[in-house]
């Protein structure tokens, strides 16, 4: 080798060497712990203000009923699959919080240091699922049966229930709701679908499926909303139109 060309021949070497180990770089990204989100220490509570939407008189009026909800992380028990889950206690009383609380339901919720599932009703959910980050989707209905309300409502809402994409809607951030702002809050999509919706002509059939829950960090849930109804005009049918469904829209006004 000629020795004018020595240092060129180091240079090409050190670009090539430079090049190889850009191109073998990968990103690495570190996710923030999902029990930050999702606290289950016991005896810790969340007071929420709940209006539910419930069509009485066979469907044929519509009502919204209106209380304050407290769900209380109770005690660590294991559930039917053998995992250490944590149960939580759920309390109603008057929107005013003039009576005292009154027991209503329990659900579970099982940490599994990716996800965490929440067996409510005996439906089981994947409420969070690592990683946290902005448009990361997972499939939180994917344990849930065929028609999982079709013994409660006849309607058509559920069908595809198991194909739900939840995802992480931005990063975390303040969110008002209500009077009440919460900081360091992820917005978990589920669903938001409409049909003839808000409902122009009577005549025609409507539907409507809205699911979000939004957790605040070191509080836990702090906004949900759950909307799942549909409208049928019956036609010729006895008693006319009609509603089935349910919908319920819940925000946290205390905590510990």
């Amino acid at each position: 080798m000629r020795p004018n060309l020595i240092p060129r021949y180091f240079l090409i070497l050190a670009l090539v060497a430079a090049s190889f180990f850009s191109c073998n770089e990968k990103e690495v990204f570190t996710s923030e712990a999902i029990e930050s989100y999702i606290p289950l220490q016991q005896g810790k509570y969340i007071v929420f203000r709940l209006d539910s939407l419930v069509f009485t008189n066979f469907g044929r009026t519509i009502e919204t009923h209106r209380y304050q909800e407290m769900h209380e992380v109770d005690t660590l028990i294991t559930d039917n699959l053998g995992r250490p889950s944590y149960r939580i206690f759920v309390y109603q009383r008057d929107s005013l919080g003039t009576t005292p609380w009154v027991p209503v339901s329990t659900y579970f919720i099982t940490p599994l240091g990716n996800q965490f599932e929440k067996v409510e009703n005996n439906l089981r959910f994947i409420s969070m699922h690592l990683p946290l980050r902005d448009g990361y989707s997972w499939k939180g209905n994917k344990y849930l049966p065929t028609n999982p309300y079709g013994t409660l409502y006849n309607f058509s809402n559920d069908d595809n229930m198991g194909d739900w994409d939840y995802y992480y809607d931005g990063d975390p951030g303040s969110f008002s709701y209500n009077g009440m702002n919460y900081t360091d809050v992820y917005s978990v999509e589920q669903a938001d679908e409409n049909y003839n919706v808000p409902i122009s002509d009577p005549n025609a059939y409507a539907a409507r499926s809205r699911s979000i829950e939004r957790f605040s960090k070191d509080i836990g849930l702090v906004q949900r909303e759950y909307e799942m109804w549909e409208y049928q005009p019956n036609p010729g049918g006895p008693g006319g139109p009609y509603y089935t469904g349910f919908g319920i829209t819940m925000w946290m006004i205390d905590h510990n």
